[in-house]
């Protein structure tokens, strides 16, 4: 169902489904701008945080790349000296209370992608319904983290932000440009205008006032031994598929044929939760998959399954405009 309606929201085609939802789907979105209007001007209170908070996310749904980028972020504060943590909804998983997580944490109980960012960054990464509450939380636990790092939650207005970055697929872009579930937007594209950075992921050319990131990656390491690496030419001549459980599955399989790769593809819906017999293919010599994936297979790994590791580059200095930002906040330097 899930990948009938992308096809749909992306779909060229002007059909029966955008004339018949049009009505429905401008109505939403005079909701949800009337909803954002009445935090805005306080009617519905909202929760500042003592330290800035940046938040991470995007108006439409599906995978655009807001992993890498917050991992990114994280890095780049690092670098400026900053001690960053991170909060999340730890969708995908079934945690029901406020959880740290740790290298070691249950991607079942804490999602994929807190998990992978944990595991990258090596900085407190906390999950809970209720941000603002896992915010004091998480400082409670870690007084010295200086910067908050929201991984999602642009909707979440409940919760003050010093610091918006929106993720746009620059492939897809907005698809037909209508509300959920009749196209992928979760807020109208007028939203684009109020926030501080807009970061397109995977276009061809520059746009102004817009950053452009790409993710890299060419090595590949063994899921049994994260020691062993490979680059695409160890598996010249074996027979190759390809798994992907995230929102965009097609720009990893795009990736690896950009690495010269040929692959059977098999794309599961985003935040899959994989089982063993999902990996067992009899006709595949290599299976490779995504680092976001990897971390929910370690239990069952397999000698043929390789996992590419990616890294976002963005271009254009935002790293600079979010330490402004922090430096503001404090009014002097941090670090």
């Amino acid at each position: 169902m899930q990948r009938w309606l992308e096809r749909q929201w992306y779909s060229d085609k002007v059909g029966f489904w955008s004339v018949l939802f049009t009505p429905f789907s401008m109505l939403l979105g005079l909701l949800v701008s009337l909803r954002r209007a009445l935090y805005k001007i306080g009617l519905i209170p909202s929760w500042r945080s003592p330290v800035p908070l940046v938040v991470v996310g995007n108006i439409t749904i599906g995978g655009t790349g807001k992993t890498p980028l917050v991992i990114w972020v994280v890095q780049q504060l690092l670098a400026k000296g900053y001690s960053p943590a991170i909060v999340s909804r730890g969708y995908g998983g079934s945690a029901e209370k406020i959880t740290p997580v740790s290298i070691n944490s249950d991607p079942k109980v804490v999602g994929d992608e807190p998990l992978l960012i944990a595991t990258r960054t090596a900085c407190p990464v906390w999950i809970g319904k209720k941000r603002s509450a896992v915010i004091r939380t998480l400082l409670r636990a870690h007084p010295h983290c200086d910067v908050i790092i929201s991984d999602d939650g642009l909707q979440h207005y409940a919760m003050q932000r010093d610091f918006e970055i929106i993720v746009v697929d620059g492939v897809r872009y907005f698809g037909n440009k209508a509300m959920l579930p009749f196209g992928p937007m979760r807020e109208p594209t007028w939203r684009m205008h109020d926030v501080d950075a807009v970061v397109v992921n995977g276009a061809e050319t520059d746009a102004s006032g817009e950053y452009l990131m790409r993710l890299r990656g060419q090595e590949f390491y063994s899921l049994c031994a994260v020691e062993k690496k490979a680059s695409a030419n160890f598996f010249a001549g074996k027979r190759i598929h390809a798994v992907a459980g995230i929102g965009n599955p097609s720009r990893f399989f795009s990736h690896l044929r950009q690495l010269g790769l040929t692959f059977v593809e098999h794309a599961f819906p985003d935040h899959h939760q994989f089982q063993a017999e999902d990996l067992q293919i009899p006709e595949a010599d290599i299976i490779l998959m995504t680092e976001k994936d990897a971390v929910k297979c370690l239990q069952f790994a397999q000698d043929n399954i390789w996992v590419l590791p990616v890294q976002a580059e963005v271009i254009g200095g935002l790293e600079v405009k979010v330490v402004e930002k922090i430096e503001s906040f404090y009014g002097h330097k941090v670090a």
